[in-house]
């Protein structure tokens, strides 16, 4: 059997963009009835226990086996190296323990070399045997309860209070629809609550549940839960959006007609898709949408269940999604005011409806690409265990600059909150499906409590005051988006107030936009004196904005695809002693007329105390003033948690004023440490004023990138454009990123779109010749700088190699030694490869019965290499379950040895004998076999 060693990079491109991924989601389940492969002998020499290379040819797959169930989520799970590269995202099996990774005709490289892998999802480990924790734990006593933090003070109005209607329920079912890349048709299933007695149109609020279990089988527990669609005939559906009631509930009685609708035909096809389903679910909800709209126009057509609610008016629409579904309807606001290329979406045609805001809760952020000018307000629990790298920051923080800046986008951190329990049919008590608590602990490690997020910490909420907390704020962004309510804003915009309803959720919020105006920016080209500018994603532990002794994580750090991102930084502050200020100069003056505040979004480590800063300015005139001091405790968090998380902290500017500092051009920013040791990261700072401002979305281009596949070619070099479509009238700008299927290397640059401009023309040279190597690509990501949005973020352009593989023959060097001396065969190629190609030999039972080479009588050492272990007793080699030799053919040479160490043992025995089979490019053995003869030493 041949197999090519070449990078990572260039094996994985066409499994999957590098480093996409966020971060990270399942790929496709086996269709029901899919027969699993058997695994090569030997296939992978010093893969970890739990992984194997199965199958052959097209078949072949790097597979992992869990120890135990891993049961569906948002997040990607995703094999990666020991250092965190990525290797691709795997496919999930039916059993909900296997995942498998395929590799076809393209063959990881340097795969026999590996000696260590991981499997992750959103940052978390999926493959610690059990104990691990404790064995590896650094401290030798278990850290104490995290401590909860003082309640503030309540707001004016608390939106989670019900209103003063009844509510009435149904559900409805339409056609299905087909959408793009899903081979069955996805189910239209809608649960509508509404208010009773309401009258005239009422703004209409939809909920999209995320990436969970599709279908289980009563009675049969969760080994019988499964992700594929439709089910199997002895399988129910389980009902995801039945999961929201209570929200829909309070909504309904406060004025609101609500819809849930089910996404299980995207849950159970989307692992094919680049995206992770975003597109998928955009379509499916403005589909809904369409259909709401027709509804308004003609009530007589709907079904029952709206009909018993009052008219919805499709012009005040708050979109509500969990998890993936928070990234499907952030992609259905785009695709609402920027439609998408008709070949792409699965519902073409002119949005007949306004989306006021949405409301992500734990979202996955996988195109780190958010909508701008709708405002939004992102959910982080603290404690989850899903997209445990709360992704959903970049909702945020992505929105900086790219636009107007007048739409509010909000991050509301719930401590003690987990993933699955803002869904009552994802909570075990609750669900008619087996459910479970996505804050998984080690039950073999006894001191593994987690001082956060076990269930019994006083941080840790339960199921209802995590599910009325969640409602309290979705209830708060109606509120604000759609009703306009300006008194709720102090609840989510990094004020400092509290919705009682929430309680006893402690719950943290900051926001950008809003009218806030210019800031301070660490991305926007500051200089920085006294502390450094860091960077959010780099793996130099010199330019990283967290160490490697960093207890836990940041969201704002959260890993997207390449390496080195550019772009994503803050100011990193560290000391020892109070009054080294760190300065921080923007690249032009920054105006800070007409704020009654500067709001400065700060991070300081989990768990510490008392951190203070006081806040100073300086005009181009050198006019300074300290405005006042902040003060700052960290997070409850843990080494599990992505607490490293910014707290919005306001210092006013009357000072400035009072000492004649010129607002419109200040030049410097200051925080001189008043604590006596600390460390802290700025993120950004920008002038506050109260209120609201009104949003109208500005004209931005749309940016598409697709994907070609071309062949090789025979000789010369061609140049091929990545397929990029770009949609609007005005200039914007994305930064690209196009990967090197060689060197693995990241090549970015800015690039300006719109009107006289070339648009985003990306092209890769392929350099054709007559020698065989495997498929590469050349991947491309695209993120949105300013004045654009980016739809598909994803593609690039796929060589695929049309040179046949060499032939392949083995012959003797020395087959006949006496003991003590290598056995050795040549392996030779008909031409040279432009990939190393490996070979296997298996090895076979003699066919006359003679004595065969054992586990005795072979170098010790060489054995535990090729077969990872050594049996007990005396075995002969072919009788070992995971034997194999493997040799590789480096790149541009056409032979290589293989050997076999056979030792001198000092026993009298008579000669043996060793066959070797060499398998073909398909597992199939190929003749003759090859005899190794050890005569015995005189």
């Amino acid at each position: 059997m041949i197999r090519a060693r070449t990078t990572w990079a260039a094996a994985t491109a066409v499994l999957t963009l590098l480093g996409v991924a966020p971060v990270a989601a399942h790929a496709g389940p086996q269709p029901p009835g899919a027969i699993s492969v058997p695994a090569l002998p030997n296939a992978a020499p010093d893969l970890p226990p739990g992984w194997r290379i199965t199958g052959t040819g097209d078949a072949r797959a790097l597979e992992w086996r869990s120890p135990r169930l891993v049961v569906p989520g948002d997040a990607r799970v995703e094999f990666r190296h020991a250092d965190g590269r990525l290797l691709g995202v795997p496919e999930p099996d039916r059993d909900g323990r296997t995942f498998r990774l395929p590799l076809g005709d393209t063959g990881p490289a340097a795969l026999g070399a590996l000696t260590d892998l991981q499997v992750s999802a959103a940052g978390r480990r999926l493959d610690r045997e059990p104990g691990a924790a404790a064995r590896e734990r650094r401290r030798p006593t278990e850290a104490p309860p995290a401590k909860l933090p003082p309640p503030l003070p309540a707001g004016t109005v608390d939106p989670g209070t019900p209103g003063r209607f009844g509510t009435t329920s149904g559900e409805y079912t339409l056609d299905p629809v087909r959408l793009p890349g899903l081979p069955a048709p996805v189910e239209m299933r809608g649960l509508v609550v509404a208010p009773k007695g309401a009258t005239g149109k009422r703004p209409l609020a939809l909920f999209l549940h995320g990436r969970h279990a599709t279908c289980y089988v009563p009675g049969q527990g969760e080994d019988a839960v499964t992700i594929d669609w439709p089910c199997a005939d002895d399988a129910r559906p389980i009902p995801s959006h039945r999961g929201y009631l209570e929200d829909q509930r309070l909504l309904a009685s406060q004025g609101y007609v609500t819809v849930s609708i089910s996404a299980n035909g995207i849950n159970g096809q989307d692992g094919a898709l680049e995206d992770g389903g975003a597109q998928a679910r955009s379509s499916l909800v403005r589909a809904h949408l369409a259909r709401w709209a027709d509804w308004a126009a003609a009530p007589a057509t709907a079904p029952a269940a709206v009909r018993r609610g009052p008219k919805a008016d499709p012009s005040r629409v708050l979109l509500v999604g969990h998890s993936r579904g928070g990234e499907g309807v952030d992609r259905a606001a785009m695709d609402s005011l920027y439609p998408p290329p008709a070949d792409q979406d699965g519902h073409p045609g002119r949005a007949r409806w306004n989306i006021r805001g949405t409301v992500l809760i734990g979202p996955t952020a996988f195109g780190q690409n958010p909508v701008p000018d709708v405002p939004s307000l992102t959910i982080l629990p603290g404690c989850d265990g899903d997209v445990s790298d709360l992704q959903g920051q970049l909702y945020v923080d992505g929105t900086r600059g790219v636009s107007r800046g007048r739409a509010l986008h909000s991050a509301v951190h719930v401590t003690g909150a987990n993933h699955n329990y803002f869904n009552t049919e994802w909570t075990p008590g609750l669900s008619q499906a087996p459910a479970s608590d996505d804050f998984w602990e080690d039950p073999e490690d006894p001191g593994g409590r987690d001082p956060v997020c076990s269930v019994d910490s006083p941080t840790r909420l339960t199921p209802a005051q995590q599910h009325r907390a969640g409602a309290t704020y979705i209830a708060a962004a109606a509120r604000l988006f759609v009703a306009g309510d300006d008194r709720v804003r102090e609840l989510i915009d990094g004020t400092g107030r509290r919705a009682p309803s929430a309680d006893p959720a402690r719950v943290l919020t900051h926001a950008v936009g809003a009218g806030r105006g210019a800031g301070f920016l660490p991305d926007a080209g500051v200089k920085v004196t006294g502390g450094r500018l860091c960077s959010a994603i780099d793996p130099d532990p010199a330019v990283a904005c967290l160490g490697e002794d960093a207890r836990g994580s940041s969201p704002h750090f959260a890993y997207w695809g390449p390496e080195r991102e550019t772009g994503r930084g803050a100011v990193a502050l560290d000391w020892s002693a109070p009054g080294t200020a760190t300065r921080v100069r923007p690249a032009a003056p920054v105006s800070l007329k007409g704020a009654r505040s500067l709001a400065l979004r700060v991070i300081v480590p989990p768990g510490s105390t008392g951190t203070r800063l006081d806040v100073s300015v300086t005009d181009a005139a050198g006019r300074r003033a300290t405005l006042g001091t902040v003060r700052a405790d960290g997070l409850p968090g843990s080494e599990r948690t992505a607490s490293y998380w910014a707290q919005e902290l306001r210092v006013p500017l009357a000072a400035a004023a009072r000492a004649g500092v010129d607002l419109r051009r200040v030049t410097a920013l200051e925080l001189t440490p008043r604590s006596r040791t600390g460390r802290a990261w700025l993120m950004d700072a920008y002038g506050w004023q109260a209120g609201t401002p009104q949003v109208r979305p500005a004209p931005l281009a749309r940016v598409d990138v697709g994907r070609t596949t071309v062949k090789e070619g025979d000789s010369g070099v061609r140049t091929y454009r990545v397929p990029v479509r770009v949609r609007g009238e005005k200039t914007a700008t994305v930064r690209t990123y196009v990967t090197d299927p060689s060197t693995g290397a990241v090549e970015t640059r800015l690039v300006t779109v719109g009107p006289g401009t070339p648009g985003v023309d990306v092209t890769v040279k392929v350099t054709g010749n007559k020698r065989f190597a495997w498929d590469a690509s050349h991947d491309v990501l695209v993120k949105a700088v300013r004045g654009s949005v980016v739809g598909s973020y994803s593609g690039g352009v796929t060589v695929e190699n049309d040179d046949p593989m060499p032939r392949v023959s083995v012959s003797p060097v020395a087959d006949k030694v006496t003991e003590g001396q290598p056995l050795r065969w040549r392996i030779s190629l008909s031409q040279p490869a432009d990939v190393d190609l490996d070979t296997a030999l298996l090895a076979v039972p003699d066919g006359d019965a003679r004595p065969e080479l054992s586990t005795k009588d072979v170098d010790q050492d060489w054995l535990l290499e090729t077969v990872g272990e050594i049996p007990d007793g005396e075995v002969p080699l072919s009788g070992l379950d995971w034997f194999a030799l493997w040799v590789s053919v480096p790149h541009g040479e056409s032979d290589a040895e293989v050997t076999v160490p056979t030792i001198r043992d000092g026993v009298t025995e008579p000669t043996e004998y060793i066959g070797l089979r060499a398998m073909d490019d398909e597992g199939e053995p190929q003749d003759p076999v090859l005899t190794g003869t050890v005569l015995d030493a005189p």
